[in-house]
């Protein structure tokens, strides 16, 4: 039993249940950005577009799929291993799974408006556009945790 009382197949039960519904928040997002990028490449504009943005694109593709595998892996594990009780090694690895997975998305995102951003006003935007970007995912979803993780409890 854990400090709540809870036994320990009963809260690594409900942590996976908390984790797979945490991924299915995460899971749109990627799904709309994947099918979004996937369709960009078939436009009129992709095709007169410069080297430059060809490569930010399909880096920026690489980098959806990548957040796409991290994030619905352990969905997969779970599915696979649930009824062989490996539900700890499930939270464990999971759980750095989706914290790569996020930050591929992040990059993911960032990448993509810098791109609209490059299209649209040219390098100077792209540019600025990265660095507000990746800055707010930067704060909001890894600086800010961490802040909060070192206070105390109240």
């Amino acid at each position: 039993m854990n400090e709540t009382g809870e036994p320990r197949h009963q809260q690594l039960a409900r942590n996976v249940g908390e984790l797979l519904a945490e991924l299915r928040v995460a899971q749109a997002g990627v799904q709309i950005l994947f099918g979004f990028l996937l369709a960009v490449a078939f436009t009129e504009l992709f095709r007169d577009a410069s080297g430059f943005e060809k490569v930010l694109y399909l880096v920026t593709v690489l980098f959806t799929a990548s957040a796409t595998a991290l994030l619905t892996a352990p969905a997969a594990w779970h599915r696979l291993l649930f009824r062989e009780g490996r539900r700890t090694e499930i939270l464990r690895v999971g759980n750095r799974m989706v914290v790569a997975g996020l930050a591929c998305l992040a990059v993911a995102i960032t990448l993509t408006v810098s791109l609209i951003g490059k299209v649209v006003f040219g390098v100077a935007a792209m540019v600025v556009l990265a660095v507000v970007v990746g800055g707010i995912f930067t704060l909001l979803w890894f600086v800010v945790p961490r802040l909060l993780r070192t206070r105390p409890l109240e």
